[in-house]
């Protein structure tokens, strides 16, 4: 009963404070890991997941990040759109072409920011 209730709030209260960048789909914010809704980006095995990690914590530093969770999980992650001082995280990392659009867990609201760089770069999850 008390994880219903804890999820809940979580589901119910959006995420706010400190972030740290595991790679450029994943967040910390204030402690709680996120997996960025519909974002399709390399592995950080690779040197392309190194590149968008890197962008990603320079894009993020010194500003405010918030985060709607959807109350979905993958793995360890609580799945959700973020937000840097009101910009969608996810349209940023696309349309600096460090990752692509997922349809199937964006309803294909980031295609139009994908770039043609990182179309020829970076090969599409099969899952997406």
């Amino acid at each position: 009963m008390k994880k219903l209730l804890a999820a809940a709030l979580l589901i119910a209260t959006p995420v706010t404070g400190d972030v740290y960048v595991r790679d450029a789909d994943t967040i910390v914010v204030d402690g709680t890991p996120v997996r960025l809704q519909g974002i399709d980006a390399p592995e950080l095995n690779t040197r392309a997941g190194k590149d968008g990690k890197r962008w990603t914590v320079n894009y993020l530093r010194g500003k405010a990040v918030s985060c709607d969770l959807t109350g979905e999980r993958s793995y360890d992650r609580y799945i959700g759109v973020c937000y840097a001082e009101g910009q969608d995280i996810g349209a940023a990392v696309i349309a600096a072409g460090h990752a692509l659009d997922c349809a199937r867990y964006s309803g294909g609201r980031y295609k139009k920011f994908e770039t043609p760089a990182a179309k020829s770069r970076i090969k599409r999850a099969g899952y997406c």
